[in-house]
Order: C-alpha cells, then structure tokens, then sequence
C-alpha cells in the first residue's frame, strides 16, 4: 500500500531492533509514555499533539520509544513565543582600551638602543629603548639645581628662626626667609616633575622609554642611532589576551542595542557566542556610525586584527512564534517541524520566516502549544526518507 508522501509509518534507524518490535503497534500510547526528559505523555511538561486521529498516526509518525529517544539525543521543547529582527555586523578582533599602547618618546634625542624586538612579551614599566637626550640632561640639570636652592632656603629659614628666639632678628625677616623656603620648595617640585615627565633621565641624558602596559610588542619604528623627535612613535604593545570584538553598524542601532544581549559570532572555521559590553554612537565619523562592542563567552578569540561577523536580534515581537534553528527540516522541498504525537513525532508543514541567531520564526503552521523536537530533528528526517524508500518499491 502507497502512503502519502510526508506521512509515512517508518522504523527508526538509531534502534532498528526497538523500531521492528514498535512497528505493529505504531500508535499505541507505550511508544510516547515519556518526552524524553523523563515526562508521561499526558503531563504539562510534554503534551502532545492530540487533534491527530489514528488514521493519521498510522500514516504520519515515526515511532520512537522512550529509550529511543534517549539514546539519540532527541530533545522535545516548547515553541518559543517573541521574535525579532536580526542585523548582520562586520567588525574587527581588536585590543580593549586600557590593553594597548603606542609608546611615544617624551625628549628629542638620539637613539642609544632598542631593547625589543616584534612579537617581544614585556610587562608593565620595561624599557623598550634608551635615548640620549640633551634636552633631557638639561630637565635633570634644572631638577637638582631646584632642589639645591630648595635646601639653602631651607637652612636660611632655620637661621633666622634660631635668631628671632634670640632677639637678634626681626620676626618680618623670618616670616620673608619662610616665604622665600616654600618657594623655592615649589620650585624644586615643578622641575622634579619636569624631569619626570620627560623619562627621569640620568646625568648623561639618557632616558629609558618604557611600556605602560603588559602585552606584546607588535611594532618597532626606530632602530639604533637614529634620532627619535619628542611624540614619536618607538613602539606599539599590545596584550592579546584582553581582546575584544568591535563593530560598525548603521547610528539608529545603537539606540537598540544594550550591554548584556548576546550575539551569533562567525569567524573563518566555526563560530561562537558573544555579549555586547557596550554600544554608542560615533559622530565625529561622516554619516555617522554605530559602535558595538563585545567579548566573546567562553570562547577563543583570533588574533588582532582578524575580520569577524556577527548577528544581532533586534525588535522583539511578544506575539510571534519561533523555534530552535535546529528544529525546521527541509521535507519534500518544504520547511517542517517535527511534532510530538501520539507514537511518536509528526512531519508538521511551516511556514517559516526571517532567521535571528539561533532561532527562527514561525509564520504559519503552528499554534504555539505544540511541543516539537529541538535538537537532531535530522535523525527524523532521515527516518522518513528511509521509510520512503522503502515502501516505493
């Protein structure tokens, strides 16, 4: 006898020893007593789809146990209610503020070594090259002579203190003296910080640039007996281990995208799951752009640099249906879901709509109280074909 095309009573093809034993009595209520999450049939947490007579069980389910259900790995769940919109990003694998650096020189001067070369792992506050400076050797010249009259200021005020006590000297000339010891005490502080600012250069001028940040070093611009001006570039540091994902959307997305949602993430050779840190719009860029940045969960990033997409579900819509990517099967040319009946699980024709993440939307089709197989629906999918196969000859 020929059954229709999409509903046919087959064996299933993980167990076919449970599936022989099952196929006399394809819809009796033992071979759907559990979802497969340890739940009868009747119970809250998996109800079937009842509205389906006999008849249609004998035409239109693939018979599955309970333990053959378990064995391979079919998961039943509920179709899922909201959908959305989804956005597709391009973006770049990026070092996060705070983890890169451009290290600059702070002197003009000549170029005494480099201490590092690209690809160099360094920590915080190791030097990358020293300079010999004389502009810096005047900052440390000025630094010591500001502390030296600091200190003769200093002994002056002691002097004219010891004085006042013993009636020989005015108190106005100790209060000038102590007036003349701050200042000069300021004086000192300013010019120490100068030379600070400038790398803290020893007697001979010659300053230690260092990297501000732990991580490794990606480039080096100046090479030994080179002159170096004050703000260039020495060298480029970067910890790859504090990389984060960036990317470019239209400005209006950034209005709709908040810290906490997650994102589908797709590099060359797999893909993985993120959660947006931080989203805003970029206004100084012409036409506007949208910044949206994200670390990924439990995952491995690319090196800088590398080029990356993702998917962002936007517009949530309370009232729409939608089930697991998963889920919808292409069966004689059409989307179906599989359904949970009465002996087993139903081929249900639907209409499917726009694709968000992971999930997608129903437009027609179901009802929204039907549980369906979430996980290797393609096992089912096989069995039908299978089971066509079969009975075509």
């Amino acid at each position: 006898m020929m059954f229709p095309r999409m509903f046919v009573l087959i064996a299933g093809a993980l167990l076919s020893a449970f599936l022989a034993g099952c196929a006399g009595n394809a819809s009796s209520p033992a071979a759907a007593d559990d979802d497969g999450h340890g739940h009868a049939a009747g119970s809250d947490a998996a109800k079937p789809d009842r509205s389906s007579t006999a008849a249609d069980a004998d035409e239109g389910v693939v018979a599955l146990t309970a333990e053959q259900i378990r064995a391979s790995g079919i998961e039943v769940v509920a179709v899922g209610r909201g959908g959305g919109g989804s956005t597709r990003l391009s973006g770049r694998v990026e070092p996060s503020i705070g983890a890169r650096a451009s290290v600059a020189s702070s002197v003009t001067g000549r170029v005494e070594r480099v201490l590092v070369a690209p690809g160099t792992a360094v920590t915080s506050g190791q030097a990358l090259a020293i300079v010999v400076s004389g502009e810096a050797a005047v900052y440390r010249a000025n630094a010591l002579a500001a502390a030296a009259e600091a200190e003769a200021a200093r002994l002056a005020h002691g002097r004219d203190k010891a004085l006042v006590e013993q009636g020989v000297v005015a108190r106005q000339e100790l209060e000038a003296s102590r007036a003349r010891a701050l200042a000069a005490q300021a004086q000192a502080a300013a010019a120490q910080a100068q030379a600070a600012a400038n790398g803290a250069p020893d007697a001979s001028g010659r300053v230690r640039i260092t990297s501000p940040v732990a991580g490794i070093v990606g480039n080096v611009q100046v090479t030994p007996g080179g002159v170096v001006a004050a703000g260039s570039v020495v060298a480029d540091v970067a910890d790859p281990a504090m990389n984060e994902l960036v990317f470019t959307a239209p400005p209006a997305l950034a209005a709709q995208v908040r810290p906490g949602m997650t994102l589908e993430v797709s590099v060359p050779g797999g893909s993985f799951t993120a959660t947006v840190t931080g989203a805003a719009a970029d206004v100084r860029q012409q036409g506007g752009v949208a910044v949206i940045r994200a670390m990924p969960v439990e995952a491995a990033l690319p090196p800088a640099g590398s080029p990356v997409s993702a998917v962002v579900v936007t517009e949530g819509k309370d009232d729409s249906l939608s089930v697991p990517a998963d889920a919808v099967q292409n069966v004689d040319g059409n989307s179906a879901v599989f359904v949970a009946v009465e002996g087993g699980f139903k081929a249900q024709p639907v209409l499917a709509g726009r694709r968000a993440g992971d999930r997608i939307e129903i437009l027609g089709g179901l009802t929204g109280s039907e549980r369906i197989v979430g996980s290797n629906a393609f096992l089912l999918k096989a069995e039908l074909a299978k089971g066509e196969a079969e009975h075509g000859h």
